[in-house]
């Protein structure tokens, strides 16, 4: 446990998601302090030969899927202790049961998060996770293969009392939000600018950050007042007491899945492979593990179109 205060404290989960407008109401909160990263959930899978069979043949030859990840911080994939690079999370416990119904071994690569799409197109990885949300201008060149719900969102420090119910961007004129670079954070905060110039008030600042651990030392020490990142991630660090954040709405919930380059033939299988963890409840084990059964989907999808 106290491995997994110190990851905490230093992070916050700037990998892209992002379903329809929130409530800011919360579906599910993590007991973060509960979390045991340690706890096996899918050793008890078995390979389903049915759904391996839906692998290419040289996939199911070679044995295995190359698989770059993003790694940043709880629920989605991070390292309790960094000297051991052991990783854990959500990301990390479904890729690992879901090749365990293919049959296959993860050869998984720590990569840094606006690398990794790219590097699907050029034939680096099978496969891409990294809290990934299906958006309409992923579609373009992403397949994905769903496996939850999660979306934007918004935190603080605890101590500030000027925003509590975030719903709408409008609500944050004239204030500096910080975010990940290259996420769909990002983009959608430099797309929806001129919401506040259109409304005659002054304009957010967005500072966009390429580490983790930058994000919260800027709001913790007022250089930045909020910060859009993904609900499961801003949620579990709230949890947390010594973070000192606290989480203040959902803005856009988004379906989150594997990424595959455009036309994959890999996509039937893993979605198989997800519907099949579903059924036997390996699916909802994982969840209840990473304290995100309010991001449960009911069945796996190739490739939806983002929700409006």
């Amino acid at each position: 446990m106290k491995a997994l205060a110190t990851a905490l404290l230093p992070l916050l989960l700037l990998t892209a998601c992002g379903s329809t407008g929130g409530t800011g109401t919360a579906k599910d909160v993590p007991a973060a302090q509960g979390v045991d990263p340690g706890r096996d959930v899918v050793s008890q899978e078995q390979k389903v030969d049915a759904i391996a069979a839906l692998l290419p043949a040289a996939v199911r030859q070679a044995g295995a899927i190359k698989v770059g990840s993003a790694f940043g911080a709880p629920p989605s994939a991070y390292y309790p202790d960094p000297a051991s690079k052991k990783p854990a999370g959500l990301d990390v416990d479904f890729t690992d049961a879901v090749a365990r119904v293919l049959g296959l071994k993860v050869d998984r690569e720590d990569a840094s998060f606006e690398t990794i799409l790219p590097a699907l197109g050029s034939g680096k990885y099978d496969v891409g996770t990294g809290n990934f949300g299906v958006t309409a201008a992923r579609l373009k060149t992403i397949d994905f293969v769903t496996y939850i719900d999660d979306g934007q969102g918004f935190a603080v420090r605890k101590d500030n009392t000027g925003l509590t119910d975030v719903t709408d961007l409008t609500q944050l004129c004239g204030r500096t939000i910080g975010t990940g670079a290259g996420t769909t954070f990002e983009s959608t905060l430099n797309a929806d600018k001129h919401l506040c110039t259109d409304a005659g008030r002054k304009p957010y600042t967005v500072q966009s950050f390429s580490e983790n651990g930058a994000i919260l030392t800027s709001l913790q020490q007022g250089r930045i007042d909020v910060v859009m990142s993904t609900i499961n991630g801003l949620r579990f660090q709230a949890a947390q007491p010594a973070a000192g954040t606290r989480f203040v709405g959902e803005f856009h919930r988004l379906d989150v899945g594997f990424a595959f380059p455009k036309g994959s033939p890999l996509t039937p299988a893993f979605q198989a492979a997800v519907n099949q963890l579903i059924k036997d409840g390996t699916y909802q084990r994982i969840l209840a593990k990473w304290g995100t059964t309010g991001s449960a989907v009911t069945q796996s999808l190739i490739s939806p179109p983002e929700h409006p």
